[in-house]
C-alpha cells in the first residue's frame, strides 16, 4: 500500500511540474506586469533583425530592448521561421512579431500598433547590370523572399501582377540573404526587396549592387500582436512613444540607416 501511495504521490508531483511546460513565454509578474517580453523575428533581415557574432541585433530588436529596459522586463529575442510566424504567435511562444513587419494586406490578422516606419520596395541589381528601369525586367529572373508583400504584389492578383507577368520567372527564396546570394552568383537578374534591406546590402558590399530609381510599392511597418492581446500592444506602444519623445528612436534610426521613421 505504501508503494502505491508513493507512486500516486510521484505521479501528482510530476503532473504539477509539467503543468507549466506549455506556458506562454511572457510570464506575468506578481504585480500584474510583464516579466519577460519575447520578440519573434527573422534573423536574416538586416538592418531590422540579424545575427552579429553571438548577438542578435538590429533596429527593431534594439527598440524592443529599450522598451524592456524602460519597463523592467526581461527581453528575449527569438529567431523564427518566417513561414511559421503565425503559429509561433498563436501558440504563445512569442509575444509579438517586431521585425520590419508589413501591415498592408494583414490589417485584420493581428492587433497592430500604429505604423512606425514608412517603407518602400525597390529592385536591386548588380552594379554592372544593364537593367536600369522596371521595364527592363521583362524576360528576366527576379527573386523575392517568401511570404512578403512584394512577392504578393508581383504575383497573380497582386497590385503589380502586370509587372510580374513580364518576368521570365519570379523566384521565391526562403530569406533575403538567399535571394541576394542568388543575385551575386548570377542565378537571378534582380531582387525585389525592402529599401532598408537594400541599403544595408549595398553598405555591406560597396560597389556590388545598385537599386533602380522606380519604386515597386510602398508600405508601412507595425508591431503585430496576437488578436485579443490589445492590452500588451498598448503598453508596448506607450513605451515606444516615450522612446520617440526622448530621441532614442532617432538615434537608433541613424545608427542603422533607417529612413522614414513616422512621428
Amino acid at each position: 500500500m505504501k508503494g502505491l501511495l508513493r507512486f500516486a504521490f510521484a505521479g501528482l508531483l510530476l503532473a504539477g511540474l509539467c503543468a507549466g511546460c506549455g506556458q506562454k513565454a511572457a510570464t506575468p509578474a506578481a504585480d500584474g506586469g510583464q516579466k519577460t517580453f519575447t520578440v519573434g523575428f527573422d534573423a536574416d533581415f538586416p538592418p531590422y533583425g540579424f545575427k552579429d557574432g553571438d548577438e542578435y541585433k538590429g533596429f527593431d530588436l534594439d527598440l524592443a530592448r529599450a522598451v524592456c529596459a524602460a519597463k523592467g522586463w526581461e527581453f528575449v529575442a527569438k529567431p523564427i521561421n518566417w513561414d511559421a510566424k503565425d503559429m509561433e504567435l498563436n501558440s504563445g511562444s512569442i509575444d509579438c512579431i517586431w521585425n520590419g513587419f508589413t501591415m498592408q494586406g494583414r490589417e485584420d490578422a493581428y492587433e497592430w500598433t500604429p505604423a512606425y516606419v514608412d517603407n518602400s520596395q525597390v529592385v536591386m541589381v548588380a552594379a554592372d547590370s544593364d537593367i536600369s528601369a522596371l521595364s527592363d525586367l521583362a524576360g528576366k529572373v527576379v527573386a523575392v523572399q517568401t511570404d512578403t508583400p512584394v512577392q504578393k504584389a508581383l504575383s497573380e492578383g497582386g497590385e503589380k501582377a502586370g509587372l510580374g507577368a513580364t518576368f521570365k520567372q519570379l523566384m521565391v527564396s526562403p530569406t533575403y540573404n538567399n535571394a541576394v546570394m542568388e543575385l551575386e552568383s548570377g542565378a537571378v537578374d534582380a531582387v525585389a526587396l525592402d529599401i532598408g534591406v537594400a541599403k544595408q546590402k549595398m553598405a555591406d558590399k560597396p560597389g556590388a549592387f545598385k537599386t533602380l530609381g522606380e519604386i515597386v510599392s510602398t508600405e508601412t511597418y507595425g508591431i503585430g500582436f496576437k488578436k485579443g492581446n490589445a492590452a500588451l500592444r498598448d503598453e508596448v506602444w506607450a513605451a515606444y512613444q516615450a522612446l520617440l519623445a526622448d530621441g532614442t528612436v532617432d538615434k537608433l534610426a541613424a545608427e542603422y540607416g533607417i529612413d522614414g521613421v513616422i512621428k
